[in-house]
């Protein structure tokens, strides 16, 4: 600890294009395999990489808050980018203890970027006795952060998030699942009451906190028993709609995503299932899927009819349009909210190190039930690219065809005929 921060560089995105673990890691980005390229000594690339990585934790404890928010941004970097599970195993306390402390001591940022962390931890701990211990350090910590009303805004959002998204990962223990719901559910609820506090002061500042915690809440929800469901619908389902009007986009989207996975939940345990006020609903929700308001922005419109275009159809014709992941030489299709749930929160935490996550990691290829991870071998991988000047030949010749199916309709010797 105490280190300089210039003696250790910040991990970057060349350090994660590095292959560093298995033959397929690298196949995310096909992009990335040079044409007779010089081979890398990928014992000396680990052994750097862990060095590194190394300075980063001991960064943690510095008495710099600039240099440790930096410290954490550049692990989790790391974390979404590699697997490093043997890495993390022998330092996952020190690191559970870092990233306590920062929650506990550090201000705003340093906080959020500690909880992402420790949602980062988790997903490359995965299910089992060790990301329990993690949990359990971390859990009462982040439930004091969310419902502490001194707390800024951006640090209980990211703990709301970190909190559903670990308790999701590792909690076997139906007590401990059914506690982080309720603390979730305080928060949330607070939205039905029309942006307005006890003392009648408006309370806008808190969606982007009430919009994390029902998406929290509602990653937890596919995972519970269907006695508890059918309770949680009872208990939420006619007062979600208020949601719907509220004059922040992403709590909208929100509350009408969640409305589809509600339904979908509900028609899973019974088949009969009738909601009484479905005419209203289905007004609010066309309203929204067609609205044309002209003091709401373009991109924003374009947003909302798409996704209440969904929740429409899902609400009344019980359909839902399949989406298709590609991630190297596989395929995973998200045909239900659910799944569409659970993949929407892991890349939200992931990002770009989605896709390499989905082949290798093993937590998560169970999640989605993708079976163990395919591994390709050196040769495969070679068949499987493309040279340059392929791609070169294949992008000419596709530009070639797109601009001469334009010219047909832009040809100025073309009648343009008469104009009434």
């Amino acid at each position: 600890s105490g280190g300089q921060p210039r003696n250790v560089q910040p991990f970057s995105d060349e350090d994660a294009s590095i292959e560093t673990m298995s033959h397929c890691s690298g196949f995310s980005d096909p992009a990335s395999f040079t044409e007779d390229g010089p081979e890398v000594d990928e014992e000396a690339t680990q052994e750097d990489l862990e060095y590194k990585l190394k300075g980063f934790i001991d960064l943690t404890l510095d008495k710099s808050a600039k240099t440790r928010q930096a410290a954490l941004e550049s692990l989790k970097s790391a974390f979404s980018s590699k697997i490093l599970y043997e890495f993390i195993m022998e330092r996952r306390m020190t690191l559970t203890d870092s990233i306590e402390r920062c929650i506990k001591k550090g201000k705003s940022d340093e906080q959020c970027a500690a909880a992402g962390l420790a949602c980062l931890l988790c997903v490359q701990m995965g299910s089992g006795i060790e990301s329990e211990e993690i949990f359990k350090t971390l859990g009462p910590v982040l439930k004091k952060i969310v419902c502490d009303g001194t707390a800024s805004i951006q640090a209980r959002q990211a703990c709301a998030t970190c909190l559903g998204i670990c308790c999701f990962i590792v909690t076997d223990d139906i007590t401990e699942l059914y506690s982080t719901m309720e603390c979730l559910e305080n928060i949330f609820i607070k939205a039905y009451q029309r942006d307005r506090d006890a003392n009648g002061v408006s309370s806008t500042h808190n969606t982007v906190l009430h919009i994390s915690a029902l998406l929290a809440w509602t990653l937890l929800l596919t995972i519970c028993p269907m006695n508890e469901v059918k309770k949680k619908i009872e208990m939420h389902l006619h007062k979600l709609p208020s949601l719907l009007s509220c004059d922040d986009l992403n709590m909208r989207i929100a509350a009408g995503e969640t409305l589809a996975l509600l339904f979908e939940l509900a028609r899973e345990t019974d088949a009969d299932f009738f909601y009484e006020d479905m005419e209203l609903l289905t007004e609010k929700l066309r309203a929204l899927a067609t609205d044309g308001n002209k003091h709401r922005a373009k991109v924003d419109k374009r947003k909302q009819r798409s996704v209440f275009r969904d929740v429409l159809r899902a609400v009344e014709e019980r359909d839902f349009p399949t989406e298709m992941v590609k991630f190297g030489p596989e395929r995973m299709y998200i045909d239900c909210w659910v799944k569409k749930q659970t993949y929407d929160t892991f890349k939200e935490i992931l990002g770009s190190g989605m896709q390499y996550h989905l082949q290798s990691n093993d937590f998560l290829r169970n999640v989605f039930e993708l079976g163990p991870p395919v591994m390709l071998d050196a040769a495969t991988l070679k068949t499987m690219k493309i040279s340059r000047f392929e791609r070169h030949l294949y992008n000419s010749a596709a530009f070639k065809a797109r601009t001469k199916a334009r010219s047909k309709c832009r040809d100025k010797r073309a009648d343009v005929g008469e104009f009434f």
